[in-house]
């Protein structure tokens, strides 16, 4: 009988069966689909080698004045700028104490060091820098405690612990001359509270810490007790970052400086009127450039102030080219407005003339019409929404994001994507953390995908990706907490880790993972057969049609799997499995069965010098199929 050649649809396909999904792949991992074949995606390598503390969860890329690339990062306990080889921390303080309100304790042969500060107001794992300390007279010495400090252990709302280091990290035993208290003019600057690493529902139980408050209690919405969520947009040169349900904070960056400076509450700007204290998310409007804060607190009754207590649906902003000014007048544009549908804001997405505005049940158009009232809040649709707040991206084709209950497309209109992993995706999907979601496009391969938590998972592992111009879709396994696409850089970046490190990674670069080989990479296809299953079928060579486009030339090998079974309810069974490479003609097999699949991955077993730096595509392949008896 003569070859059969296999060109599989482009796309992973697993909303029906295995069998009834013939003629397609059915699953994969590291994958993409591009012009209707399979390939390999693109490594990464670390951007920096330095590392950074807490979980990346937004990324923002602008220039200064000068030209200088800045890479904004917000993380669950940092908020950090990168312009060189380093990352700059500027996490605002939040507190700084008198002169001699904190004092130290230290225990012979211990490196623990209690810390008194009357209503110090920390939580566990903030960080503080002292300055101004004595020596404690033996190895605490001052430049031991002139730095910057995580707390450990939070003993009471009056004390804490923190372990003793000198400056290179190396920690620091007391012995028992370390009598003092560290003297009369010691400061302690406490940054911003640090936030959770996973969502907690903002009422009832199991929110906040065990004991805070009584039981079945509601607690307010907080950045104390939740993820640790940030948005940030440039204003001009300068950085402009928000705490979800905390302070909107501010960089002048030609004012301040990298390594020593921090950025500061909005209300220390130059000017400041009104400005919110806490909110939701902000950004900045295009074109008109108003600061938008979602969310934000309003203005009290009697004008005299804001409030402090979170409005969660409203939208006010600053005036025209002024971060500093918010309270409205007939000479300014500052303002608000409050959407009607709904319990909460949970995301704003600007685009193209409009931001877009998402509560927990509509989607609204926010639209600059100018004077006397600046903006227009237009209802687009009820009766949808979205995961998190993380989870829309703005791409060339429009807007795309994910709810609860699906995939969407905006453009003027909504549109529902249809889908071909939907099951997959819904069906092991931890719906609680949805608030880690995060949205991303690739613009080089045309690009949209979302990374989320499986269903067993406290945190990213997985993602899923859409071909917005071929209509396809991938899936696979990956930890990305964050995702900036190229623009000022040449290649995307996104914030992962390396076992308890925390780095941003450049992807699209290479093959390979951060220098080592990439494992688990396969596409598998559906099941096909012979005559719709009628007869048996002998699989005896296969001849492969692949493009080697990794940088290890010659070398570079992956594995050809070849699966059988009988009937659509039996497991599949391995018949075959041979690794190749650029230079194999034809692969031997002996495979009998009424369907089979073939599977294309990683040579994960082989030397690291076939494994490193392979790159492929997966053209037509061809099958020496024979009909093999009837049962």
């Amino acid at each position: 009988m003569p070859l059969q050649k296999f060109i599989f649809n482009p796309g992973i396909n697993k909303e029906g069966t295995d069998y009834t999904a013939e003629g397609g792949w059915s699953n994969g991992n590291l994958v993409r689909f591009r012009q209707g074949l399979a390939e390999k995606i693109g490594g990464w390598v670390k951007y920096l080698s330095s590392s950074y503390e807490g979980t990346g969860r937004k990324l923002l890329g602008w220039t200064a004045v000068d030209g200088t690339k800045l890479l904004g990062i917000g993380t669950r306990s940092k908020l950090y700028i990168s312009s060189d080889s380093n990352y700059s921390d500027i996490t605002p303080v939040r507190s700084t104490t008198a002169a001699g309100d904190v004092t130290f304790g230290a225990t012979n042969t211990s490196s623990s060091i209690t810390v008194t500060d009357t209503a110090h107001g920390a939580s566990l794992g903030d960080f503080v820098t002292f300055s101004g300390a004595a020596t404690l007279g033996g190895n605490i010495t001052a430049e031991v405690l002139n730095q910057e400090y995580e707390i450990e252990v939070l003993s009471d709302t009056n004390t804490y612990v923190i372990t003793a280091k000198d400056t290179s990290g190396a920690t620091v035993t007391a012995n028992g001359s370390d009598t003092g208290n560290g003297g009369s003019s010691v400061v302690g600057a406490y940054q911003i509270n640090v936030g959770l690493d996973v969502f907690l529902n903002g009422t009832g139980w199991s929110v906040g810490a065990w004991g805070d408050g009584a039981w079945g209690s509601s607690s307010a919405l907080s950045p104390l007790n939740q993820l640790r969520l940030w948005s940030m947009d440039s204003f001009g040169e300068d950085l402009i970052a928000n705490v979800r349900a905390g302070g909107i904070y501010y960089w002048d960056t030609s004012a301040k400086n990298l390594g020593s400076d921090r950025a500061v509450n909005i209300s220390a700007l130059a000017g400041a009127n009104f400005t919110p204290t806490v909110a939701l998310q902000v950004l900045v409007s295009d074109v008109d450039r108003h600061v938008i804060a979602l969310g934000a607190d309003p203005i009290n009754d009697n004008a005299t102030a804001r409030t402090g207590t979170l409005d969660p649906l409203l939208v006010a902003f600053s005036d025209q080219e002024n971060a500093a000014e918010w309270f409205p007048t007939s000479t300014n544009t500052a303002g608000s407005l409050r959407c009607s549908a709904g319990s909460q804001i949970i995301s704003g997405l600007r685009t193209r003339q409009e931001t877009l505005i998402w509560t927990d049940v509509a989607l609204y158009s926010l639209q600059f019409i100018g004077a006397p009232l600046t903006f227009g809040l237009n209802l687009i649709s009820d009766g949808v929404s979205i995961i998190g707040p993380n989870a829309s991206i703005s791409t060339p084709n429009g807007v795309f994001w994910m709810d609860r209950k699906g995939f969407y497309q905006y453009g003027g209109s909504i549109t529902p994507l249809t889908c071909t992993v939907l099951s997959h995706v819904l069906d092991d999907f931890n719906a609680d953390q949805g608030f880690q979601v995060h949205a991303f496009v690739n613009k080089q391969f045309q690009e949209v995908g979302w990374f989320y938590p499986s269903g067993n998972s406290m945190s990213i592992d997985r993602y899923v990706t859409y071909n917005y111009v071929e209509q396809t879709w991938a899936i696979g396994e990956l930890s990305r907490t964050a995702w900036l696409d190229e623009g000022l850089e040449s290649f995307p970046r996104a914030a992962g880790y390396d076992g308890a490190e925390n780095y941003i990674y450049s992807h699209e670069t290479g093959h390979d993972n951060d220098g080592q080989p990439m494992n688990n990479v396969f596409v598998e296809s559906a099941d096909f057969d012979l005559g719709d299953g009628e007869q048996f079928q002998f699989i005896r060579r296969c001849i492969p049609d692949i493009k080697f486009t990794g940088d290890s030339g010659s070398t570079q090998t992956i594995n050809f799997v070849l699966k059988a079974r009988n009937f659509p309810g039996d497991s599949l069974s391995t018949d075959n499995t041979s690794s190749f490479t650029s230079s194999t003609t034809k692969i031997d097999t002996r495979a009998r069965g009424r369907q089979a699949v073939i599977r294309f991955e990683s040579d994960d077993d082989g030397d690291i010098g076939v494994r490193s730096g392979v790159g492929f595509r997966v053209g037509a392949t061809r099958l020496d199929l024979q009909p093999n008896g009837r049962r």
